[in-house]
């Protein structure tokens, strides 16, 4: 028997997660999916709100990961420490609310999922994910186990994996938004894909106005909020299938769904 996962990209903004509403359940009919992740830290452009996790949850996710923006919103403190079903980075400070890992029982039987940080490149410094991950296996009883990795090095994201390889059924990047092309099952039977993508607008940088981010890199202060961009929209991710009994990735493919299709 295989259990079939898909985890979604980062979700930018309220036309993202109306999109996310109209397709993701569909989506999850036709592809005979078991669980899905999405991470959901930029629903709100930057950070989440409880309205925001609440929609992600009702579009079709069964847990919600989160990032470098986890805390933005005041008000979604009390919400990660009320809701098990929504992660924030594991290796971030124990001071921080709610959790970094649960496991979810579901009628194809239990999965755990273990939401880390990446540390090149990022404007803080979390523990380190590769000694985390560590300490939450030997925690772990389900035989399938998920990491979403929010993290910008490439390089960081490929450690981990093949770090983890054999201990582990799935890990996917998140973070960059852009989906890359590297979907795999690695030698000892992990899946692996650098990152998602996201589910944003299609002619944006990142999910964000072009015109914002270009004002960015050419100087120019930062006179209002980042604002998701209009338009068209696109869901990507992948799915991964998993061996109930091994916990190992029998396959993995990269997904997108456009608003034209």
């Amino acid at each position: 028997m295989s259990f079939r996962i898909l985890a979604v990209g980062d979700v930018v903004g309220d036309a993202a997660v109306a999109f996310l509403s109209k397709r993701l359940w569909g989506l999850r009919q036709q592809e005979k999916i078991d669980f899905c992740v999405v991470n959901g830290e930029n629903a709100s452009v930057v950070g989440i709100t409880p309205a925001g996790a609440g929609e992600l949850f009702a579009a079709g996710a069964d847990v919600i990961t989160l990032g470098n923006h986890s805390f933005q919103k005041a008000n979604i403190l009390p919400y990660l420490d009320d809701h098990r079903e929504i992660l924030r980075p594991a290796n971030l400070s124990p001071l921080s609310p709610g959790m970094g890992w649960g496991e979810y029982e579901t009628p194809a039987g239990k999965v755990a999922v273990i939401n880390l940080i990446g540390r090149c490149g990022m404007d803080f410094g979390p523990d380190s994910p590769f000694y985390e991950a560590e300490r939450i296996l030997d925690k772990l009883t389900a035989r399938v186990v998920l990491v979403d990795f929010h993290a910008e090095a490439t390089s960081e994201k490929a450690a981990l994996a093949w770090r983890l390889d054999g201990r582990i059924s799935a890990l996917w990047g998140t973070h960059t938004h852009v989906q890359t092309s590297d979907a795999r099952i690695l030698p000892h039977g992990s899946g692996f894909i650098t990152d998602l993508g996201m589910v944003g607008a299609v002619d944006s940088i990142l999910g964000v106005r072009p015109e914002q981010s270009v004002a960015r890199f050419l100087g120019e202060p930062k006179r209002v909020p980042y604002a998701a961009a209009p338009g068209p929209q696109k869901l990507e991710g992948a799915i991964f299938e998993i061996d109930e009994a091994s916990g190992l990735c029998l396959s993995v493919r990269a997904v997108r769904v456009s608003e034209t299709d």
